[in-house]
């Protein structure tokens, strides 16, 4: 038996990673776009807010995260990250619950502000199923103290987790507080 490679130790998690990755978008795609809506229990008009707040309690735990790496402290850093891995988690959990019930929400803004919503919105959705692998990969390597490949993966996960958590917060904003003319 031939004993596995470094590179082969590296390679190891991208196809399982891909394809859970896969699986959720696609997943999303027909909960959101094809299944049709179910009687929903008064509870879940709360979840896009809670939505909001993880996004957001995501968004400054990596903000944190990032701060703590920089000065050296690996034991915050770590703490801060696995808090945004959960608050992005939980954040999944209760948007997957939200639109099993609700399906999807129409933007009700007219003129040049749908147009930023929808840029937004369209780069928040994008990057979000880019995010994911890279997160995973990057607990993946953190995880098995593999630091050279975490802080490569990782310099590319930061800004984008970072943008799709604020993004987020800023979807959550518009369709609440956004109305049509």
């Amino acid at each position: 038996m031939q004993p596995i490679s470094s590179a082969d130790n590296t390679r190891r998690p991208v196809l399982p990673i891909l394809a859970l990755s896969a699986a959720i978008a696609s997943f999303l795609i027909w909960l959101i776009y094809f299944k049709g809506k179910v009687a929903a229990p008064d509870w879940v008009l709360a979840l896009p807010a809670a939505n909001a707040s993880f996004n957001a309690l995501s968004a400054l735990c990596l903000v944190l995260g990032y701060i703590n790496i920089r000065r050296g402290n690996r034991v915050t850093h770590m703490r801060f990250m696995l808090s945004a891995t959960v608050f992005s988690a939980l954040f999944l959990v209760s948007y997957i619950t939200y639109h099993f019930f609700h399906g999807d929400t129409r933007f009700p803004g007219q003129g040049w502000i749908r147009t930023a919503y929808l840029a937004i919105l369209i780069s928040h959705i994008g990057l979000s199923m880019v995010a994911l692998p890279l997160i995973l990969a990057a607990l993946w390597y953190a995880l098995r103290s593999q630091f050279v490949f975490h802080r490569r993966v990782a310099r590319w996960t930061f800004p984008i987790w970072l943008y799709v958590s604020v993004t987020g917060v800023i979807v959550y904003f518009a369709l609440k507080y956004i109305r049509s003319e």
